[in-house]
């Protein structure tokens, strides 16, 4: 049996969404293709913690890469959902959608927390249940919700000069909650308002309203890095950002930064022809979730 899962972006909300602020999230059009008739060729830690010493389908992700190097597309949360999936289908190839969703979402946010550590789960949220989401942790649970962005806003995908670490970035902004717990506080409240913001404007469907509360959280988050010693918002997206504020667009790391990609977002304005080493990523947003391939 195969099964597919999209990758997704992260528009809004990273960092924020760890303490309890919305995150949007986009599933796009690239995926890893899961296929239980074959024998694996490398399993994952997410889908080791997921099965244990049970078998795990083949898996092609190489879409969710280019060129050698990971995107920041998701691809652990897509290999782990989309393994599932395909097992859950097998057992029960009629199985529909929100039924596969309601059988995969939950072992895959617990197997996905435990190899790596913890995290938000909204990247396994988005390859689940595909489209566009609102996701909040309540109570140590995470509350999704189907979205729709505003009809005059484009989303352009940038694909970074290097890869970034999340694990360390988010290590870096980790150790200085630690050391500075007041600075902590006060940078991460203005990503949070950002955030909030942003959910706010998308549920308007107010697309002036979620380019800016963008720009600043770009503006947040890099101030949140300077402080850490973190690299979130890097030279390059830097320049690009302050080429997107004199247009009244928006450019920001689609996700926890430091490289990987980043988003272009604005009422139908092309970025500049001058992109500081990003090149383009041509996806498509709002995607389905976890499905069969035929």
């Amino acid at each position: 049996m195969r099964a597919r899962a999209p990758g997704k972006i992260v528009i809004s909300g990273a960092y924020a969404v760890l303490e309890g602020a919305p995150a949007l999230v986009a599933a796009v059009d690239r995926y890893a293709l899961a296929d239980t008739a074959l024998a694996p060729s490398f399993v994952t830690e997410e889908v080791k913690a997921a099965l244990g010493e049970a078998p795990a389908p083949w898996i092609d992700a190489s879409a969710l890469r280019e060129g050698g190097r990971k995107l920041g597309l998701g691809s652990s949360a897509a290999i782990l959902v989309a393994s599932l999936g395909a097992l859950e289908l097998a057992r029960e190839p009629a199985l529909e959608r929100s039924a596969l969703i309601a059988r995969v979402l939950s072992p895959a946010l617990s197997a996905h927390a435990r190899a790596q550590g913890g995290g938000s789960g909204i990247d396994v949220a988005a390859s689940a249940f595909g489209g566009v989401i609102a996701a909040r942790r309540v109570s140590g649970e995470l509350e999704v919700s189907e979205v729709r962005l505003p009809e005059a806003v484009s989303i352009e995908i940038l694909v970074a000069p290097e890869s970034a670490s999340t694990r360390e970035l988010i290590r870096r902004v980790r150790e200085l909650e630690a050391r500075d717990p007041v600075a902590f506080d006060a940078l991460f409240a203005a990503q949070v308002d950002a955030s909030e913001r942003a959910a706010s404007a998308v549920g308007r469907g107010d697309s002036r309203a979620l380019i800016d509360a963008l720009a600043d959280q770009e503006r947040a988050l890099s101030a949140l890095g300077r402080a850490a010693g973190a690299n979130i918002v890097t030279p390059e997206l830097e320049r690009l950002a302050g080429a997107a504020r004199a247009v009244g667009a928006a450019a920001l790391p689609a996700g926890a930064g430091g490289g990987d990609i980043a988003l272009w977002v604005s009422e139908g304005l092309p970025p500049p022809a001058e992109l500081s080493g990003f090149t383009h990523l041509p996806a498509a947003l709002g995607v389905p979730g976890v499905g069969l391939v035929g």
